[in-house]
């Protein structure tokens, strides 16, 4: 069976949803697209009767209804239906995820599985546009700035981090069962783990909303949003554990060969070995936790790391010269202070660089 007839089943989370998602599923049938999986992630019982037709509707075509109470979250959700399918459908190519809201026509879906087909290995976005008047400033805001930050800490841009609509390759789809997350910080997480595994590949789609005032989401724009930006957060606080522990290490490191070299090593020498050595072992340290840990790279260690020792040693000539040359300029301004403030802009665009250069190992968008 090749990658244009395995079945590529559409998988629809839904808590407390309206008439829209059985409008949704009558279009799907009328175009041919499923088999539908539902997750009915804790509605209410006043939710019973809808969902009683929603299951009527898709499974005469081969779909499947999951239920189960309380609410935990759309990320538990999606999880929930994608071992469904690694159990019972171990054929499928993949799956599509939509959302129950109406926001996802029956054509954008099958542009996604029509793209999927095309990239069996690529994880498909299908990406809105946030730039119409129309659009509720939840969702403008919400999704223009965690864009922006999670371009920043992954080093991937992608235009809609939070669509719903999406193509996941059946292998990447199985691993993403465990994958951190049970909310709306799940999709954002599962952006993460593409990096140096998954190409992503961005689909344009229609954006569609009821009206400003009157559509309805369950994002909560400051709850999910702490979920979104703590697990964003996690990476860059691994890179400032690095950073610091790589200078502790360094300064222990230079007390220590100072005491050893003492009286073998001539005294107008002493700091400068002391210095050398204890810098080489402490960003080897460095090098290997930033590798393993922060970026998990797939980069080939050879080349990422001689890419870290070009970056380090540039590094350190902007630093030095920077400081220099503004402590000429501004004499009265001190000198520590001028050297604070250029590490620490220096730290930043360091961690950009490593994670789009140093460590990257592929390129992850089309």
């Amino acid at each position: 069976m090749d990658e244009m007839t395995k079945t590529v089943p559409i998988v629809i989370p839904s808590y407390e949803p309206d008439d829209r998602l059985i409008t949704l599923l009558n279009d799907l049938n009328a175009a041919g697209i499923g088999p539908v999986i539902i997750v009915n992630d804790g509605s209410g019982t006043e939710y019973d009767e809808l969902f009683s037709q929603a299951a009527k509707l898709i499974e005469p075509n081969g779909g499947k209804f999951i239920a189960y109470r309380p609410n935990r979250g759309k990320g538990r959700a999606l999880k929930t239906a994608f071992q469904y399918i690694a159990d019972n459908m171990p054929d499928a190519l993949g799956c599509v995820t939509a959302d129950s809201d109406g926001q996802h026509t029956p054509g954008c879906i099958a542009s996604i599985i029509a793209k999927l087909r095309e990239n069996p290995e690529s994880l498909i976005l299908g990406v809105r546009s946030f730039d119409g008047e129309d659009i509720p400033w939840k969702s403008r805001f919400g999704n223009n700035l965690t864009v922006k930050v999670f371009s920043y800490v992954s080093g991937v841009k992608v235009s809609d981090t939070q669509t719903g609509l999406r193509g996941i390759p059946f292998d990447f789809m199985k691993d993403m069962i465990d994958c951190k997350g049970e909310r709306f910080e799940y999709e954002t997480q599962m952006l993460l783990e593409c990096a140096g595994r998954v190409k992503i590949t961005e689909v344009p789609i229609k954006t569609i909303y009821d009206s400003k005032e009157n559509h309805q989401t369950h994002f909560d724009p400051f709850k999910d949003s702490i979920r979104i930006y703590k697990i964003l957060g996690v990476k860059f606080v691994k890179y400032m554990f690095a950073s610091l522990s790589s200078f502790v290490v360094d300064i222990i490191l230079f007390s220590i060969f100072c005491k050893m070299l003492a009286g073998a090593v001539p005294e107008a020498y002493l700091v400068q070995v002391a210095t050398v050595l204890a810098r080489i072992i402490s960003a080897t340290y460095n090098y290997i936790i930033n590798y393993t840990l922060v970026f998990k790279s797939r980069a080939g260690k050879g080349t990422s790391l001689l890419k870290y020792a070009v970056l380090a040693f540039v590094q350190m000539q902007a630093s030095a010269w920077s400081v220099a040359g503004i402590c000429f300029l501004l004499p009265m301004v001190p000198k520590t202070l001028i050297k604070c403030i250029i590490d620490t802009l220096l730290f930043l665009l360091s961690y950009s660089i490593q994670q789009k250069f140093v460590f990257s190992s592929k390129k992850k968008k089309s």
